[in-house]
């Protein structure tokens, strides 16, 4: 184990802002995603599967994903968790479920908006900038990820055959696969998530390092 977990690196205000905003983001554009019904990310198409099979909500779900995956964190890496890891692990989820009946209640028709294929395509480039934008946000803040994200870094310390890239693609992958078999949206976009997202938010991560440096 490296690290001590919650260290409060400089710019700690700035860092803190830059999470919580991002959280919020990625929680709206995520809550899109699923009433688009075009794909997400892979992590939320395995959450979306095991949802089909327990009556809770998504937030609810994701949680205890989110915790059976943060042991594992525990015991291989402390230096991973941070004020990020919790607002990601906790907050996230429950801001999409309030999101989604936010939009049942403004929205032209209450969920049904989202009949409209026309109106899901146009809005798909958009919600999934909103998504990446914070996605990217909360990892650029540097005060820990969520243990989804932290288990590929941990795989790939553990082994020198494979890159970084293609230990997080197949995490991705198999998440994805898995939350398929269980029932989850897999279309193109789930499968262009797979493939391009993580390193389209490292790219604009980089970017937004400006915030904080």
């Amino acid at each position: 184990m490296a690290g001590k977990p919650f260290e409060r690196p400089t710019k700690f205000k700035n860092r803190m802002i830059l999470m919580i905003v991002g959280i919020c983001l990625q929680a709206l554009g995520l809550s899109l995603l699923i009433q688009l019904d075009l794909g997400t990310d892979p992590c939320s198409c395995f959450t979306l599967g095991v949802q089909k099979h327990i009556p809770l909500s998504y937030g609810t779900v994701q949680l205890i994903i989110n915790l059976i995956t943060f042991i594992f964190v525990i015991f291989n890496d402390l230096s991973m968790i941070g004020f990020g890891t919790i607002g990601n692990m906790i907050v996230l989820g429950y801001l999409v479920d309030f999101f989604t009946w936010l939009w049942g209640l403004v929205l032209p028709g209450g969920l049904g908006f989202f009949d409209n294929r026309v109106a899901c395509y146009i809005l798909l480039v958009p919600v999934l900038v909103v998504f990446i934008f914070g996605a990217a946000a909360y990892m650029a803040a540097g005060l820990g990820m969520s243990s989804y994200d932290g288990i590929p870094f941990i795989l790939h310390s553990k082994q020198k055959r494979l890159s970084f890239k293609s230990v997080r693609r197949i995490w991705d992958f198999s998440f994805m696969i898995i939350g398929a078999l269980l029932g989850g949206p897999l279309n193109i976009v789930t499968i262009a998530c797979a493939f391009f997202i993580g390193p389209v938010i490292g790219f604009v991560q980089k970017k937004m390092s400006v915030f904080i440096s």
